[in-house]
């Protein structure tokens, strides 16, 4: 019975990326424990996929795949690294059941979405000589219904939908060989860090991949600056245990590893330029012709069942094969004899059992009312739950930077990211560098803020401006 399931996996699916208005499509077939590359197409849709209506979308995807006469219709998806929400917890030692409501305790106080409005998955791991770790990855319920309407629209079967830059890179890596991969697509440059057996980090660095025409032009100096940051707000664990770099993607990969080499040296990592996948390192063989791409990855993976375990698409059991998987041949048999005895035993309960539904429905009467007030509070509380934090740690620090900032505009803010670490970066524009020197000489005053430092300055007039500092201080009163 379980070998009947699992043929119920199909032979040959289709690996999907989207990037903006960009799809890449690779036909994957197994064969004899290997998996073939068939036909591949580079499609482009008249918009970025997730402003276009689902049905508009899938029309425009199906008229270029049936151009590029495939007609492969089981699809797994690639999710773009930049729809992805993060968040990275501790873990206790607990017992499961107590881990698992630790993380969702997590996951409904650190994202800024109601629950019911997020598919969240996980990843653990465990640095050497350290605590264990669980980074949380989050894809709002809109963004994945939108994606299986545009699909649906395309005539294609999704079967899974899974984070292409983890299917990329192994994560079963040994300790001390932690890796830092980074891929660059079209718009930008993905960040992701592999540790102790699981997701460590995953970002997108937005600022550093601009396109020229047909062309990507990278940022080294920004994908450099922005690598040494998340290294340093990593636990010293971690840090400790990542001793490679890899880099993927097309020919502007090829100028950023080139580039970014000094840096991986001075950081103490290894330098890699991903070519081709090593064998086995998607689970099968995989010719060495393959493209290198996340579409080919997390196809082959999944026809290999070597997911990262990072699904985001709700598996689909029947009826049937939630039973037929709990019972087989001879059971079946003692099934029967023993549903046998169950069915006398029941008429003798119906009456019973009568009764006691009366007496419920009775007491459910008289307190059903309360019972939907108190579930509409709960709604509520569980909906506005992220947006209020009794320590008002974020109003505290925003308080600081206003207090810093000079009150005639001479210096503005235009983001300000605030970490849970105690991190601050704020971006801005000035009206000259003394004006800037002054609010920072301002912020450093503060005993509250330690660890003022300028990250990048562009310009004169206006100045514009990224710099960070560590908040130490409790709440403003």
């Amino acid at each position: 019975m379980k070998d009947l399931l699992q043929k119920k996996r199909p032979q040959s699916v289709l690996g999907l990326t989207f990037d903006g208005t960009k799809v890449e499509a690779v036909v994957i077939r197994r064969s004899n424990g290997s998996a073939e590359v068939g036909q591949t197409a580079s499609c482009t849709l008249s918009a970025d996929w997730t402003k276009l209506d689902p049905a508009k979308a899938g029309a425009e995807l199906k008229a270029q795949l049936d151009a590029a006469e495939i007609r492969e219709r089981n699809c797994v998806v690639a999710l773009p690294t930049g729809s992805l929400l993060s968040l990275q917890t501790v873990l206790p030692d607990l017992s499961e059941e107590d881990t698992q409501s630790l993380l969702q305790l997590e996951a409904e106080n650190g994202f800024p979405f109601a629950p019911e409005l997020l598919a969240v998955a996980h990843s653990r791991f465990r640095p050497e000589g350290s605590t264990g770790y669980a980074t949380q990855l989050a894809l709002p319920r809109e963004l994945i219904g939108r994606l299986e309407s545009l699909l649906r629209a395309s005539r294609l079967n999704p079967v899974s939908f899974t984070p292409g830059l983890a299917a990329l890179q192994p994560l079963n890596v040994s300790r001390g060989q932690g890796t830092v991969s980074l891929f660059v697509g079209e718009r930008a440059v993905e960040l992701l860090i592999v540790s102790g057996g699981g997701v460590a980090t995953v970002r997108v660095l937005e600022a550093s991949a601009e396109g020229e025409g047909s062309e990507v032009r990278v940022a080294a100096e920004s994908v450099g600056r922005d690598l040494r940051v998340t290294l340093g707000q990593l636990p010293a664990a971690i840090r400790e245990d990542l001793s490679r770099l890899r880099v993927f993607g097309g020919p502007a990969a090829d100028r950023l590893a080139a580039e970014i080499a000094p840096r991986a040296t001075a950081l103490g990592l290894s330098l890699e330029r991903v070519i081709r996948f090593a064998p086995g390192e998607l689970g099968v063989k995989v010719a060495e012709s393959a493209p290198v791409n996340a579409a080919v990855a997390v196809g082959v993976r999944y026809l290999a069942g070597t997911v990262a375990g990072l699904e985001f698409l709700p598996p689909r059991v029947s009826a049937w094969q939630q039973f037929a998987g709990k019972h087989s041949g001879g059971k079946l048999v003692l099934a029967g004899k023993f549903g046998a005895g169950v069915v006398a035993l029941a008429l003798l309960a119906f009456l019973f059992q009568q009764v006691q539904l009366l007496r419920l429905r009775s007491e459910w009467n008289g307190m059903s009312a309360k019972v939907r007030e108190l579930e509409n509070l709960q709604q509520q509380i569980r909906r506005f739950r992220p947006w209020y934090d009794d320590s008002i740690r974020s109003l505290s620090i925003l308080r600081r930077l206003t207090e810093a900032f000079p009150e005639n505009g001479d210096v503005t803010a235009k983001t300000i990211e605030l970490r849970d670490d105690g991190a601050v970066i704020c971006t801005g524009t000035a009206s000259d560098n003394t004006a800037l020197l002054k609010t920072l000489d301002r912020l450093r005053a503060s005993q509250d803020v330690a660890d003022v430092q300028v990250d990048q300055l562009r310009g004169k007039s206006p100045l514009q401006f990224t710099f960070n500092f560590h908040w130490t201080g409790g709440v403003t009163r």
